[in-house]
C-alpha cells in the first residue's frame, strides 16, 4: 500500500503533514478551491465522469482499472476467483464485467473512493495524479455499494458474498470494523450525524426462482440500523414480515435503493419485483402506506426482470416533499408527492438504474443505463431538463468536489 503525504494531509492526520500541504481548503484560498461536481460510475467501461452539475460538461473522464492487467494476471492464477469472476460477469453483469459500482469524492476534492466488483476490491485515487494510492479487496469475491460518513473520515462498503459490511479507514484504506449483515449486502447510508448506518440486503438476486416470500434460495433479506461507532447492530427488520402484518402479504424482504425522510424515522423502501415504493416508520417499527406506481410491463414474467429489479433508484428533495423514482423495468421516471403519492412521468429512456440529488437539492440526477447519458430532472416543474451523456452503463452517480486545479489540469491535456 502507497500512501502519499497529500493523501496524509487530506485526512488530517498530523499537523506537519497538513503544513506540508500548504493548509486547509477550507479558507478559500485558490490552492484549495473545489468545485461541485457529479461522479457517474461507468460500470462496463471502467470510468468515471466527472460532471459540472451547472453546465452538465464532462470535466473528466478517469480510468478506473488502470491495474487492469495486474489484477487479471491474480484472477487467473486462481481457478476459484476466475470461476467466480466470470460468474459476476454473467449472473451479475449481463455479460459484461463490473468495473465500476460505486464512487465519492472527499470532502476537500482530491481523493476519489471507488468500489470495483469484478476485482472484489475498494480503491483511492489522488485526482491530481490520477494514481491508486490504496487498495483494500473486500472478503469474498464482489464489492458492492458503498456510504462515505459525513466528515469523510469513513466508508461502509458492502462485500457482496460474505455477508457483511466493511468500514474502512479513508485515509489509509483500513478495514477497521465490519458489521454482519444479510445475503447480498447491497444498499448503504449514514446518517447525517454519522451516528449510524443505515443498510438493506436483497438475497440471491440472480436465481431463476422469483416467490417473493418463500422462496429460499433468495437467502435472509433484512433491513439493519448500525450504530457507526461501535458498529452493532441496533435494528433488524424483515421488512417482508411487516407489510405482511399491514395487509399486504406475497411481498418480497429485499430492500433495493432507499430515500430516507428528513427526521430519519420515515423510510421509503424500493423492493424486488415491485412497481413503487413502500412507506416504513422506524419507531413504531411497522409500515404505513404502500405507493403502487404504474406496471408498464404487465405481461413480462418476473423471472425476467432485472436481477429481481423492478424498480431501482430513489432519492428525496431536502425538504422531503418529493421523490424521484427510477422505473428501472418500467423505462420510465416518476415524480412522486409524498404527501399524496400522486405521481407524474417526467422522462422515458432505456433502463433507469440510480437516482440522486444535485448539490442544491433543485434537481435529480437519473442513471439511463442502457441509454449511457444521465437525465437531469427539475423537481419544481417535474419536468426533465436535460440529458448528459456518459460512459458505457452508468449506475451508481454521487455528487461531491474536485479541486479546481484537477480540472484545469484535464482541460490543459485536452
Amino acid at each position: 500500500m502507497v500512501v502519499t503525504l497529500k493523501h496524509l494531509c487530506a485526512a488530517g492526520v498530523a499537523a506537519l503533514a497538513l503544513a506540508a500541504c500548504g493548509g486547509s481548503d477550507s479558507g478559500g484560498g485558490a490552492a484549495g478551491k473545489t468545485r461541485e461536481v457529479l461522479v457517474v460510475s461507468n460500470n462496463w467501461d471502467g470510468t468515471a465522469d466527472f460532471i459540472d452539475t451547472r453546465s452538465y460538461e464532462r470535466l473528466l473522464r478517469l480510468d478506473i482499472i488502470p491495474d487492469k492487467d495486474e489484477r487479471m494476471a491474480e484472477i487467473t492464477r486462481n481457478p476459484l476467483r476466475l470461476a467466480l469472476f466470470l460468474g459476476v460477469r454473467q449472473l451479475i453483469g449481463e455479460g459484461h464485467d463490473q468495473f465500476v459500482d460505486d464512487s465519492f469524492t472527499s470532502p476537500d476534492g482530491r481523493y476519489l473512493y471507488v468500489s470495483r466488483p469484478s476485482f472484489a476490491d475498494v480503491v483511492a485515487f489522488d485526482l491530481t495524479t490520477r494514481q491508486i494510492v490504496w487498495r483494500t479487496p473486500v472478503e469474498g469475491y464482489r464489492s458492492d455499494h458503498m456510504a462515505i460518513s459525513p466528515d469523510g473520515k469513513r466508508l461502509a462498503v458492502s462485500a457482496s458474498t460474505s455477508k457483511q459490511v466493511h468500514v474502512i479507514d479513508t485515509a489509509t484504506g483500513t478495514i477497521v470494523g465490519s458489521f454482519a449483515s444479510g445475503d447480498q449486502p447491497h444498499e448503504n447510508n449514514y446518517s447525517k450525524d454519522g451516528s449510524r448506518i443505515f443498510h438493506a440486503s436483497i438475497g440471491t438476486v440472480f436465481t431463476p426462482t422469483d416467490a417473493p416470500v418463500f422462496d429460499t434460495t433468495k437467502g435472509e433479506r433484512v433491513f439493519e440500523v448500525v450504530d457507526a461507532g461501535t458498529l452493532e447492530v441496533t435494528h433488524k427488520v424483515d421488512i417482508g414480515e411487516k407489510l405482511a402484518e399491514a395487509g399486504y402479504p406475497d411481498m418480497s424482504s429485499a430492500v433495493r435503493p432507499m430515500a430516507i425522510a428528513p427526521d430519519e424515522n420515515l423510510f421509503y423502501f424500493q423492493l424486488s419485483f415491485f412497481h413503487g415504493f413502500v412507506e416504513y416508520d422506524l419507531a413504531q417499527d411497522r409500515i404505513l402506506r404502500v405507493a403502487q406506481l404504474p406496471n408498464a410491463i404487465p405481461d413480462v414474467p418476473r423471472s425476467q426482470y432485472l436481477l429481481d429489479s423492478a424498480h431501482h433508484g430513489l432519492a428525496m428533495n431536502p425538504q422531503g416533499t418529493k421523490l424521484c423514482v427510477a422505473g428501472t423495468m418500467d423505462d420510465y421516471v416518476a415524480v412522486v408527492s409524498r404527501e399524496t403519492f400522486a405521481y407524474k412521468i417526467v422522462a422515458n429512456g432505456s433502463k433507469p438504474y440510480w437516482a440522486t440529488n444535485s448539490g442544491d437539492g433543485t434537481r435529480c440526477f437519473v442513471s439511463m443505463s442502457g441509454d449511457d447519458a444521465i437525465a437531469v430532472i427539475d423537481y419544481a416543474s417535474e419536468q426533465k431538463i436535460a440529458s448528459i451523456p456518459v460512459g458505457d452503463h452508468p449506475q451508481r452517480s454521487r455528487v461531491g468536489r474536485v479541486l479546481q486545479s484537477v480540472v484545469d489540469a484535464a482541460a490543459s491535456a485536452s
